[in-house]
């Protein structure tokens, strides 16, 4: 049997790294699309779970008219194991403005979906991170009551919006939807790969448990 030369070996390890090298990042891809998606459907059954439970316990409807300004985190929070209180903004809070110095509303910690500036005010009314590792941020104002999750905590990239940040709605009739379903304020909006929006993000909710094919084609 005749033997592969070395120069026959090199081009074949050749040929095989340029090929790795071709697939190796789709794959990679691959891979982190399926752990955002199954990460992002497992918080959403776990705020769910705890909301309808609350719902049960309180025999009444869960919304932001009944439950105003800073008064739904503290009962929501009993729901979960939680492995630290943030109080109201501790683990995620504002940053400040580059040109004046001046603490504004933008996130210290996220990016929106296309990786700009994001608005924190969405935050900023009652944070946890929970035993498995999920932050939990909520804006409670007025009659608006939305439930944003990490899905792999806030100290794990990426960070923004629309990849491994999800909001969700709590209608004023005490639904739990996923930001940018029909009956949503953010209805087929906030999802863009070219807006400068500092909410842009907060409406990929929806597509990303509905559309098949959202985590393949994640904005750089």
């Amino acid at each position: 049997m005749r033997a592969f030369t070395l120069a026959e070996v090199l081009i074949t390890l050749g040929i095989i790294g340029v090929v790795s090298a071709m697939t190796l990042p789709s794959l990679i891809n691959q891979t982190q699309g399926k752990e955002l998606e199954a990460g992002l459907k497992k918080a959403y059954a776990t705020i769910q779970s705890a909301y309808n439970q609350m719902t049960y316990d309180k025999g009444q409807i869960i919304n932001g008219i009944n439950y105003p300004t800073h008064k739904f985190m503290p009962i929501f929070k009993k729901y979960f194991k939680i492995s630290k209180d943030c109080g109201n903004k501790s683990c995620e809070d504002y940053t400040s403005d580059e040109t004046t110095g001046n603490m504004t509303a933008i996130s210290a910690t996220y990016k929106t979906y296309n990786n700009q500036k994001m608005q924190n005010s969405m935050l900023d009314d009652g944070q946890i991170i929970i035993g498995d590792g999920i932050f939990i941020g909520i804006e409670n104002l007025g009659s608006n009551l939305y439930i944003s999750v990490d899905i792999n905590g806030n100290k794990k990239k990426t960070n923004r919006w629309g990849h491994d940040l999800f909001t969700f709605q709590v209608t004023d009739n005490g639904k739990l939807l996923p930001m940018g379903a029909e009956g949503t304020i953010y209805y087929n909006s906030e999802c863009s790969t070219t807006s400068n929006s500092k909410l842009n993000g907060i409406g990929c909710t929806y597509k990303a448990l509905t559309d098949k094919d959202y985590f393949k084609n994640l904005p750089k």
